[in-house]
């Protein structure tokens, strides 16, 4: 796909603020609405534009930690890779998951309500998941910088 600069910039304005109305959005990029719909539609098919969704707050639900865990599986085989990443798709609080080169073969992000919910998790959820040899934790103190999506250069 290529993209020009009314594309990148249709991109970056609604990966700020997806709830923009077209009107706006084709008044902030230079074209009147029906244009500018139509390209939002075809980076919306093409797959450029995947989705909308709400930022929300952690804290105000209830989840006042975050935890990353870095995964050691027993065996890289892709199966194993597959069915790994299947249990963790289905464990709500993990809300990303990277797989990785090298030492650690997965790093997760984890939110919990505290520290004995998270506790809780690792022992019942993930520790004990069929393959994992090992996980290692750390605990977020402060989130300094945390930006949705990517820059749209």
């Amino acid at each position: 796909m290529t993209f020009d600069r009314i594309d990148r910039q249709i991109m970056a304005l609604l990966q700020d603020d997806g709830r923009m109305t077209n009107v706006e959005l084709a008044e902030r990029v230079g074209l009147t609405a029906p244009p500018c719909l139509r390209r939002v539609r075809a980076l919306e098919d093409e797959g450029a534009i995947r989705g909308y969704h709400a930022t929300l707050d952690p804290g105000s639900l209830g989840y006042t930690i975050t935890v990353f865990a870095m995964v050691s599986l027993k065996s890289q085989a892709e199966s194993d890779l597959a069915a790994f990443e299947a249990h963790v798709a289905e464990i709500p609080e993990v809300r990303e998951c990277h797989m990785l080169n090298g030492e650690i073969d997965f790093i997760l992000k984890i939110v919990a309500t505290d520290l004995r919910a998270f506790q809780e998790l690792l022992t019942t959820q993930l520790t004990p998941a069929p393959n994992v040899s090992h996980v290692k934790t750390s605990l977020t103190i402060r989130t300094s910088k945390s930006l949705p999506g990517i820059p749209v250069l």
